[in-house]
Protein backbone atom coordinates (compact mmCIF):
# COMPACT_ATOMS: atom_id res chain seq x y z
CA UNK A 1 0.00 0.00 0.00
CA UNK A 2 1.24 3.28 -1.00
CA UNK A 3 0.60 6.30 1.16
CA UNK A 4 0.77 9.64 -0.35
CA UNK A 5 1.94 12.28 2.05
CA UNK A 6 0.95 15.63 0.82
CA UNK A 7 3.69 18.17 1.49
CA UNK A 8 1.25 20.98 1.03
CA UNK A 9 -0.76 19.97 4.06
CA UNK A 10 1.77 21.62 6.35
CA UNK A 11 1.95 25.26 5.45
CA UNK A 12 4.73 27.27 6.90
CA UNK A 13 3.55 30.47 8.53
CA UNK A 14 5.59 33.55 7.81
CA UNK A 15 5.13 36.66 10.00
CA UNK A 16 5.91 38.26 13.31
CA UNK A 17 4.86 37.00 16.68
CA UNK A 18 3.06 39.22 19.15
CA UNK A 19 6.17 39.40 21.33
CA UNK A 20 8.29 40.65 18.43
CA UNK A 21 5.74 43.36 17.58
CA UNK A 22 5.54 44.48 21.23
CA UNK A 23 9.33 44.63 21.44
CA UNK A 24 9.56 46.84 18.36
CA UNK A 25 6.83 49.15 19.70
CA UNK A 26 8.64 49.41 23.05
CA UNK A 27 11.88 50.39 21.31
CA UNK A 28 10.09 53.02 19.22
CA UNK A 29 8.42 54.46 22.34
CA UNK A 30 11.76 54.60 24.13
CA UNK A 31 13.42 56.43 21.23
CA UNK A 32 10.50 58.88 20.90
CA UNK A 33 10.57 59.62 24.63
CA UNK A 34 14.31 60.27 24.55
CA UNK A 35 13.95 62.58 21.53
CA UNK A 36 11.17 64.59 23.19
CA UNK A 37 13.22 64.92 26.38
CA UNK A 38 16.25 66.16 24.43
CA UNK A 39 14.18 68.65 22.39
CA UNK A 40 12.95 70.36 25.58
CA UNK A 41 16.29 72.18 25.90
CA UNK A 42 16.22 73.19 22.24
CA UNK A 43 12.81 74.84 22.65
CA UNK A 44 14.01 76.75 25.70
CA UNK A 45 17.05 78.00 23.79
CA UNK A 46 14.82 79.03 20.89
CA UNK A 47 12.54 81.04 23.18
CA UNK A 48 15.51 82.89 24.68
CA UNK A 49 16.88 83.62 21.21
CA UNK A 50 13.53 85.05 20.15
CA UNK A 51 13.44 87.30 23.23
CA UNK A 52 16.91 88.64 22.43
CA UNK A 53 15.87 89.34 18.83
CA UNK A 54 12.72 91.11 20.04
CA UNK A 55 14.78 93.20 22.48
CA UNK A 56 17.08 94.27 19.64
CA UNK A 57 14.09 95.25 17.47
CA UNK A 58 12.60 97.23 20.37
CA UNK A 59 15.92 99.00 20.99
CA UNK A 60 16.10 100.06 17.35
CA UNK A 61 12.52 101.34 17.44
CA UNK A 62 13.19 103.20 20.68
CA UNK A 63 16.27 104.81 19.15
CA UNK A 64 14.17 105.93 16.16
CA UNK A 65 11.62 107.32 18.62
CA UNK A 66 14.37 109.19 20.49
CA UNK A 67 15.73 110.68 17.26
CA UNK A 68 12.28 111.90 16.24
CA UNK A 69 10.89 112.96 19.64
CA UNK A 70 14.09 114.07 21.36
CA UNK A 71 14.03 111.58 24.24
CA UNK A 72 13.02 108.04 25.12
CA UNK A 73 9.46 107.44 26.35
CA UNK A 74 9.02 107.63 30.11
CA UNK A 75 8.25 104.53 32.17
CA UNK A 76 4.62 105.71 32.37
CA UNK A 77 4.38 106.06 28.58
CA UNK A 78 6.05 102.67 28.18
CA UNK A 79 6.35 100.74 24.95
CA UNK A 80 2.81 101.85 24.05
CA UNK A 81 4.47 105.11 22.92
CA UNK A 82 5.85 103.17 19.95
CA UNK A 83 2.30 102.35 18.82
CA UNK A 84 0.30 105.47 19.64
CA UNK A 85 1.50 109.07 19.95
CA UNK A 86 1.67 110.30 23.53
CA UNK A 87 -0.23 113.59 23.93
CA UNK A 88 2.70 115.75 25.04
CA UNK A 89 5.29 114.47 22.54
CA UNK A 90 6.36 116.52 19.50
CA UNK A 91 8.02 115.07 16.45
CA UNK A 92 6.58 111.58 16.84
CA UNK A 93 6.87 109.76 13.49
CA UNK A 94 5.31 106.42 14.40
CA UNK A 95 3.84 104.02 14.73
CA UNK A 96 7.13 102.18 15.05
CA UNK A 97 5.36 98.80 15.24
CA UNK A 98 2.09 97.55 13.78
CA UNK A 99 1.00 95.87 17.01
CA UNK A 100 2.27 95.23 20.51
CA UNK A 101 5.03 92.64 20.75
CA UNK A 102 4.72 89.91 23.34
CA UNK A 103 7.37 87.49 24.52
CA UNK A 104 7.20 83.73 23.76
CA UNK A 105 5.16 83.24 26.96
CA UNK A 106 2.48 85.72 25.77
CA UNK A 107 3.47 88.45 28.24
CA UNK A 108 4.16 92.08 27.37
CA UNK A 109 7.74 93.23 27.52
CA UNK A 110 8.70 95.39 30.48
CA UNK A 111 10.09 98.90 30.03
CA UNK A 112 11.75 101.42 32.36
CA UNK A 113 13.30 104.81 31.66
CA UNK A 114 15.35 106.03 33.34
CA UNK A 115 17.15 102.75 33.71
CA UNK A 116 17.40 100.94 37.02
CA UNK A 117 20.41 98.98 35.73
CA UNK A 118 22.72 101.98 35.34
CA UNK A 119 22.36 102.29 31.57
CA UNK A 120 21.95 105.47 29.54
CA UNK A 121 19.34 103.66 27.49
CA UNK A 122 16.03 102.23 28.78
CA UNK A 123 15.66 98.83 30.43
CA UNK A 124 13.68 96.50 28.17
CA UNK A 125 13.00 93.02 29.49
CA UNK A 126 10.95 89.86 29.45
CA UNK A 127 9.78 88.50 32.78
CA UNK A 128 10.50 85.00 31.50
CA UNK A 129 8.38 81.85 31.77
CA UNK A 130 7.29 82.58 35.36
CA UNK A 131 5.92 86.06 34.40
CA UNK A 132 7.42 87.50 37.62
CA UNK A 133 9.68 90.53 37.51
CA UNK A 134 13.13 90.50 39.19
CA UNK A 135 13.58 86.72 39.16
CA UNK A 136 16.41 84.62 37.74
CA UNK A 137 14.62 83.86 34.48
CA UNK A 138 14.27 87.53 33.45
CA UNK A 139 15.93 88.38 30.14
CA UNK A 140 16.86 92.00 29.54
CA UNK A 141 18.93 94.32 27.39
CA UNK A 142 21.39 95.02 30.21
CA UNK A 143 24.86 93.42 30.38
CA UNK A 144 25.03 90.00 32.02
CA UNK A 145 26.53 89.94 35.45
Amino acid sequence: MKTNINSKSRKSVVGFTLIEIMLVLAIIALLAGTAIFKLGGVLSTGEKSRVKADLNALQISLLNYKIAAGNYPTTEQGLQALLTKPAEVRGWEGPYFDEAITDPWANEYGYRFPSQKGQKKPDIFSKGPDAQENTEDDIGNWPSE
